[in-house]
């Protein structure tokens, strides 16, 4: 071997022995970190490290899953008011509760407002939770089989940026909850230890917050939300249902809810002025007796006066 090759093989042996010492330099270095430090810093680069790969995983599957099949992994909030007249406000109240209750739904709330001085004016207000499986055939039936609708209308919301961010956001705080408190069982002082449980403390703080967020949203978009208003027929439609027809039995109809009117008027009034009629009465009573009275004694006063005096004239045959 000659002089150069030697050289080149002892400048390589240099090199390397200068980096593994530069090495273990900054290795001892980073392990001199305080404990501190490494609590406050922990938990935050788990989160940061946790957020990139959930959301690597939403777009990956995102990514493979063609638009026909992007509804089967949205999350929707349903909403639809229904508003429909019948005759039979409670039948209808009861079976709207059925059909619910049939696909495994429920009633969520229910407002009754009966009228009996003017039933056109009485209402049922239900709202309906109905499993998203079952919603649309569940708002035909209430549509079509409890009367005439009037009016109806739908919503769907579409939340599932919303769910995504929220399932992020309890994983994220459930990993740094775990980081927390492992480093709480290294935790070095007293300080240490304190700003360790307060961390946990907020971070637990606001998982039970995001939680309650999931369970309501998850809630939300299982479950569509119905609103059913029932309403009686107007005075007009009543009348209309039940118009009498022509020719001479409709002729007689109509005569006999006259005459019934007719009597139903003459009786109202003659229970209103009966009242007035006796105290009229018992007026009339005592003005007699007082006038007889005055006359008979106007009279014998009359007597008593010229009874000693000669007799008239006139009264002898």
């Amino acid at each position: 071997m000659t002089s150069s090759s030697l050289a080149r093989a002892a400048a390589s042996s240099a090199l390397l022995a200068g980096a593994c010492l530069l090495a273990t330099g900054c290795s001892a270095g980073g392990s001199s970190t305080s404990p501190a430090a490494g609590t406050a810093a922990a938990p935050h680069a788990e989160a940061r490290a946790d957020a990139p790969s959930g959301a690597s995983a939403f777009g990956s599957s995102a990514g493979g899953t063609s638009l026909t099949a992007l509804p089967s992994t949205q999350s929707i909030i349903y909403t639809a008011s229904v508003t429909v007249r019948t005759a039979h406000l409670t039948q209808a109240a009861t079976r709207a509760t059925q059909l619910a209750r049939a696909v495994g739904g429920y009633v969520s709330s229910e407002n009754t407002a009966l009228n009996r001085a003017h039933p056109d004016r009485s209402t049922v207000s239900l709202q309906l939770k109905i499993p998203v499986s079952s919603y649309q055939a569940t708002l035909g039936a209430l549509s079509t089989e409890l009367g005439t609708r009037l009016a109806m209308s739908q919503h769907a919301q579409d939340v599932t940026q919303t769910v995504a961010d929220v399932t992020s956001r309890v994983t994220s705080a459930r990993a740094a909850i775990s980081q927390l408190r492992s480093l709480l069982r290294h935790a070095g002082s007293v300080g240490s230890l304190l700003t360790v449980q307060n961390q946990i403390n907020d971070e637990e703080t606001t998982l039970e917050s995001l939680l309650a967020r999931q369970r309501a949203l998850d809630h939300e978009t299982s479950f569509a939300t119905v609103t059913l208003l029932l309403v009686a027929p107007s005075a007009t439609t009543l009348h209309n249902r039940h118009h009498p027809a022509g020719g001479f039995i409709g002729g007689l109809t109509a005569g006999w809810h006259g005459l019934v009117r007719s009597a139903d008027v003459l009786l109202t009034g003659a229970g209103a002025a009966l009242p007035f009629a006796v105290i009229l009465a018992i007026i009339g009573f005592l003005a007699y007796r007082s006038r007889h009275w005055l006359r008979r004694h106007a009279l014998f006063s009359g007597k008593r006066s010229g009874g000693a005096g000669p007799p008239d004239p006139a009264a002898q045959p």
